[in-house]
């Protein structure tokens, strides 16, 4: 009796495991988990198995939405909680896929004016704070066929949430072994740098859309450490180094 009562409490927390030729078909088109070690991928796994069970996902204006797709993007959005744990996941629940961009209404306060403005954005990606997650499903498959290319919607957007686990994004996730002191410093820093440069300016790999707010400027280079980390450490080799801190290694190889 006992045994049975803690088998049913474990399938009560316990999400359902990934099915082995679900999981293998996944892995061939994702090759930012499939270049993971052995060890890596089984945690990956289990995370997306986790991520499944309490995310719901919700497919709008017409996406089509399939078990394959839906664990393709739960391995890409796990991929930075693999050093972070589980607990990185938490504080939101579900995950809006349109097909492509699509439009969000927003507010724009100016202090010094006293005006409030409301106008549309046309994005392939966002991330509210305790907010749905919401992606382009023709990015996150453009993504899965140029992984190497720098960048990623879905990590993207990820790292904004990790950002927000503490409150509004401002380019400081909760840190625990990195000093804060550190990672602060050194990423105002790199970002000044790149403020300072033309937007037309080639000396940098990093997107200039990263100069948006700091915010953005960790996002942009958190989907560079999983798809461009050798390009990232040319140009900012403190903050590559702060990244495989906080993210743990690469799974890029040269490409």
């Amino acid at each position: 009796m006992p045994g049975r009562w803690l088998q049913s409490l474990r399938a009560r927390f316990e999400p359902a495991p990934i099915a082995d030729p679900l999981w293998r078909r996944a892995l061939l088109a994702c090759a930012l988990a499939r270049r993971l070690d052995s060890e890596r991928q089984q945690q990956l796994r289990r995370l997306s198995a986790l991520f499944l069970a309490r995310k719901r996902f919700h497919a709008l204006a017409g996406a089509v939405l399939d078990d394959y797709w839906r664990l393709l993007i739960a391995m890409q959005a796990c991929l930075p909680a693999l050093q972070q744990g589980a607990s990185s996941l938490r504080g939101w629940h579900e995950v809006l896929i349109y097909p492509g961009e699509f439009k969000v209404r927003r507010s724009h306060h100016d202090d010094r004016l006293g005006v409030t403005t409301d106008g549309e954005d046309t994005h392939v990606s966002d991330a509210w704070e305790r907010g749905p997650l919401v992606l382009s499903l023709a990015d996150v498959q453009l993504d899965l066929e140029q992984p190497w290319d720098g960048y990623n919607v879905v990590l993207h957007e990820m790292a904004h949430k990790l950002d927000m686990l503490d409150g509004p994004p401002d380019g400081v996730p909760p840190l625990v072994e990195i000093p804060r002191r550190r990672w602060i410093e050194q990423f105002q820093l790199a970002y000044a740098r790149l403020v300072a440069m033309p937007a037309d300016c080639c000396d940098s790999p990093i997107d200039h859309y990263a100069t948006e707010s700091i915010a953005e400027y960790f996002a942009v280079v958190s989907e560079m450490h999983y798809s461009r980390p050798s390009l990232l450490r040319e140009a900012e080799p403190a903050i590559a180094d702060l990244l495989q801190a906080y993210y743990g290694p690469s799974p890029a190889q040269d490409n």
